[in-house]
């Protein structure tokens, strides 16, 4: 069974798009023959990122290179770009020691959408980030498009996979008197929330989630419904109980709630952005328009057996193969050779550290 390192700064008890995949793939790769070892902030002193207290952040990273060492994995993956992901590119690069990357989210967007700084700057603090990396994990062809336009090198589409057993139809009550909207995710500014909430329809708008933007929206819609975060059964019967999934983000590289609204038979209503463009199938499995109302209106009449049959297409283990195929052997008698000369033994159970 060969080793594999992950480094990352999103894990439990996040509760986001990049969490969910990491620890869906992970489930798989044990399948396939990989035991992963996981460092995560968990294991150093942590602080609250700024606007987000349920996010917290290594305040310690620079002990990371001595846990590499001590790891002597047979292939290294960094997932983000947080301090311990810094500290790992720092690290890996300056020993020549060889590891790959993944992208999943628009930071230059998000990083402007709150302080106005040029996406140009972002996207060449990007550049620097994976210039190293053999090679760069991306969600859909449309976002390497994107990124190459930016000059980002090495990329390649990963995908993203849904749990179908997890996430299911079940049978509806009886007719309701108006439609049932949903949105699930972070409530944050990059997640243009607000397009969603000041739709004029005559339906009950539902949203499911947390975030810092939270208080004021809620202040400003009161007549939606604000759930705050749903986990397991609860938010697989919130998705099969609404008749449209509304994600308004432009900003998402892809938006795993959208697959697992699908899993559940509700059609998706979005923008015609990287992200919905690549999963959401005009008319088959929800609507895609700048006017945002008329996707609604039109997700309303789409098959619901037919956004399931699409999920069921799309699974973690497919991932978790092209995951595999583009990670890089170490050799260690190459490297650094005043390291110990044993490693570390590989840990029987994925997924944590």
């Amino acid at each position: 069974m060969s080793h594999l390192l992950l480094i990352t700064d999103a894990w439990s008890p996040q509760t986001n798009g990049v969490v969910t995949t990491l620890r869906s793939v992970i489930a798989e790769l044990a399948l396939l023959g990989v035991a992963v070892e996981v460092i995560h902030p968990g294991l150093f002193k942590t602080v609250s990122l700024p606007g987000y207290r349920e996010i917290a952040i290594a305040r310690n990273p620079w002990r990371l290179g001595k846990r590499i060492l001590a790891a002597r994995p047979d292939t290294v993956h960094v997932a983000t770009e947080g301090p311990l992901g810094l500290a790992a590119r720092q690290f890996l690069a300056r020993n020549r020691i060889p590891f790959t990357t993944s992208l999943h989210t628009k930071f230059p967007e998000y990083i402007h959408a709150r302080t106005r700084l040029p996406l140009g700057w972002g996207y060449a603090a990007l550049r620097w980030f994976h210039r190293p990396a053999l090679s760069v994990l991306c969600t859909t062809a449309s976002h390497v498009a994107e990124l190459e336009a930016r000059g980002l090198e090495r990329l390649v589409v990963w995908g993203r996979g849904v749990d179908v057993a997890r996430f299911t139809p079940v049978p509806r009550a009886g007719a309701r008197s108006r439609p049932r909207l949903l949105y699930v995710g972070r409530v944050a500014i990059e997640k243009n929330l607000e397009d969603f909430l000041r739709l004029r329809v005559d339906a009950d708008k539902v949203i499911v989630g947390d975030g810092p933007a939270r208080p004021a929206l809620q202040a400003a819609y009161p007549e939606a419904a604000w759930l705050g975060y749903r986990h397991g059964a609860e938010l697989a019967a919130e998705y099969a109980a609404a008749d449209v999934f509304v994600f308004p983000s432009r900003t998402d590289t892809f938006g795993l709630v959208m697959l697992e609204a699908m899993a559940c038979g509700t059609p998706v209503a979005a923008y015609p952005v990287t992200g919905p463009r690549d999963v959401v199938v005009d008319g088959v499995n929800g609507a895609l328009d700048t006017d945002l109302l008329a996707a609604v209106e039109r997700a309303l009449r789409v098959d619901r057996q037919a956004c399931r049959a699409f999920a069921e297409t799309h699974s973690w283990r497919a991932v978790a193969q092209r995951f595999v195929e583009h990670l890089v052997p170490i050799d260690w008698s190459t490297r650094m050779p005043n390291e110990p000369a044993e490693r570390t033994p590989i840990r029987a159970s994925a997924g944590s550290a």
